[in-house]
């Protein structure tokens, strides 16, 4: 059999497709894990290690944050609420953990419907108290990769070109390559809206918070996560700079300070910097039928939120595929 082909399954009429997803952040693995454990027969081609993509760098709390379509993300982000919850029992596998926090300044009745249906969030004086999931991203990735193993997939470290060079060894090809769709779709309305993180040593903080100004390229959050506290952050727009820059270092820490007066004597373990995948128009989940039977599936444009919209995102493809 051609690898370009589908089959049915004798046993229950299902059809198997070879899949072939491009792209190995979060969305990617999640999405070829879904995939693979409906019994698709599914690879990912991944330029680079999950430890070195965008996911990897995220905070990573459960969200929804910088990402439309607002009518979509809500339905999503639940799915994948649910899913992080499940995966919170297992901790120390699965890399989630659900952590008590503050959204200072947020209020539930300024959010979409979705957050009449938040079970451990409550309104107070300084804005909403919540148990949300924490992801340690380094540790969920790898967990994704087990997981997909264990289903019958696997990653393989490949740089694509076009999506013709997948088309040609599978009849689905789907698409995570977040920023990258910019060049390879091609989709100029694709862009970088840049995060500067710091990691410290914690002085013994067991909480979440965040605090964002809408008109400011700004936000003030810490993470309580294992390797350390991590600190935030940035949301630059178009600004395609990895490297972190200390005057920003020093704003980040400032700002946490101002919450937590012991993070401003806190040891500084590290810095990460990543190009948040924003698109205009918003997540883009959309099929295409090509000539000779192929098909290529569209995911991508999460922005800030990947890491939130993630399971439910990779259902959405899978629901396309049939």
């Amino acid at each position: 059999m051609h690898e370009g082909t589908s089959t049915t399954d004798a046993r229950g009429g299902v059809t198997v497709r070879e899949v072939i997803v491009v792209g190995g952040g979060v969305s990617g693995l999640t999405t070829a894990v879904v995939l693979a454990e409906r019994g698709h027969r599914v690879r990912v081609w991944s330029r680079e290690p999950a430890s070195a993509t965008t996911s990897a760098v995220a905070g990573a709390l459960w969200w929804p944050y910088r990402i439309e379509p607002a009518e979509s993300v809500g339905g999503w982000a639940l799915t994948t609420l649910r899913g992080y919850e499940e995966l919170a029992r297992r901790p120390e596998e699965t890399g989630v953990r659900l952590v008590h926090g503050l959204h200072r300044g947020q209020r539930l009745t300024a959010l979409g419907p979705w957050a009449g249906r938040l079970e451990q969030v409550s309104q107070v004086a300084e804005g909403l108290r919540a148990r949300l999931p924490l992801i340690d991203m380094p540790a969920h990735l790898r967990w994704l990769e087990r997981r997909l193993g264990e289903a019958g997939g696997g990653v393989e470290r490949r740089e694509v070109g076009g999506f013709d060079e997948a088309l040609a060894e599978a009849s689905t090809v789907v698409n995570c390559t977040g920023l990258g769709a910019r060049a390879l779709v091609p989709d100029g309305g694709v862009r970088p809206v840049r995060g500067q993180l710091v990691v410290v040593e914690n002085p013994g903080i067991d909480e979440w918070f965040t605090e964002a100004d809408p008109a400011s390229d700004a936000t003030t959050y810490f993470f309580p996560q294992p390797g350390g506290l991590i600190l935030g952050g940035t949301a630059e727009e178009d600004d395609w700079s990895t490297v972190p820059d200390p005057r920003t270092t020093e704003r980040i820490v400032a700002r946490c300070a101002r919450v937590r007066p012991e993070i401003a004597g806190a040891r500084i373990i590290g810095h990460r910097v990543g190009l948040r995948p924003a698109r205009s128009g918003g997540v883009r989940i959309e099929g295409e039928a090509l000539p000779g039977g192929v098909r290529l599936v569209h995911n991508y444009g999460h922005g800030g939120a990947g890491v939130t919209v993630a399971l439910g995102c990779a259902e959405a493809v899978a629901r396309l595929l049939g």
